[in-house]
């Protein structure tokens, strides 16, 4: 049976043990089509830095920076990205102080692949409920909450008509808008201003010069749209 894999939320999997990481990621790529790996903290708190995960699986006990201190440092400023621990019997004591750092919950070691996998499902669930963000490729977005594109962690400027644009755009992603409901839209304070095509394919063409990606798209005929993954 062929499972659709999970565009839209990314995992990032620390874990020192080199068979259990290659086991457990061959595991995750079944479901997610993002997912980074990391052998230690360090480098696992680099990767959060620069990739920003929805979900961290992550060992509690690992070499230069353990679990329990990278989740520290991760929760010093984010409350909400969503982490799992991996845990032995033995490390009880280190579960009990990493329960207070905002888990989504622990698994018990050795893992058991469908308690991880419902785990892993219910929290995409989650996720996909609370989230503000719409991906248009793997780390380029629109926050739907501020209204702001992101690219690579960084906001890309836009100016008023751009954002308006793209807020309509994202507003329903997928779905094409004819020219004359765009300008419609960005002149609705103006009732009294005449359609113009060449205002619409001229803006088109400014906010492509900013954006990473051509995400936005032209549909021959009937219009634009943007398609998120």
């Amino acid at each position: 049976m062929n499972i659709e894999k999970i565009k839209d939320i990314s995992i990032l999997l620390a874990e020192d043990e080199a068979d259990l990481r290659e086991s457990l990621h061959e595991y995750l790529q079944i479901f997610f089509n993002r997912i980074y790996t990391a052998e230690c903290g360090n480098k696992a708190y680099d990767i959060y830095k620069q990739k920003r995960p929805h979900i961290i699986l992550t060992d509690i006990n690992m070499p230069n920076l353990d679990g329990l201190d990278m989740i520290a440092k991760i929760r010093k400023n984010d409350k909400d990205t969503k982490i799992i621990v991996m845990s032995a019997h033995s490390e009880q004591e280190k579960l009990l102080k990493a329960i207070k750092l905002h888990l989504e919950t622990y698994l018990i070691k050795p893992i058991k692949m469908d308690e991880l996998k419902k785990v892993l499902l219910g929290t995409v669930e989650l996720i996909r409920k609370t989230t503000h963000r719409t991906y248009v490729t793997d780390n380029t977005y629109w926050d739907n909450s501020t209204n702001t594109l992101w690219h690579d962690s960084k906001e890309i400027k836009l100016r008023k008509m751009e954002n308006l644009l793209l807020k309509l755009l994202f507003s329903q992603p997928n779905r094409c808008f004819a020219a004359k409901d765009i300008f419609e839209h960005l002149h609705e304070e103006k009732n009294n201003k005449e359609f113009s095509t060449h205002a619409i394919t001229s803006l088109m063409k400014r906010i492509r010069t900013k954006l990473p990606h051509d995400i936005i798209q032209n549909i021959y005929g009937s219009g634009y749209k943007i398609v998120s993954i």
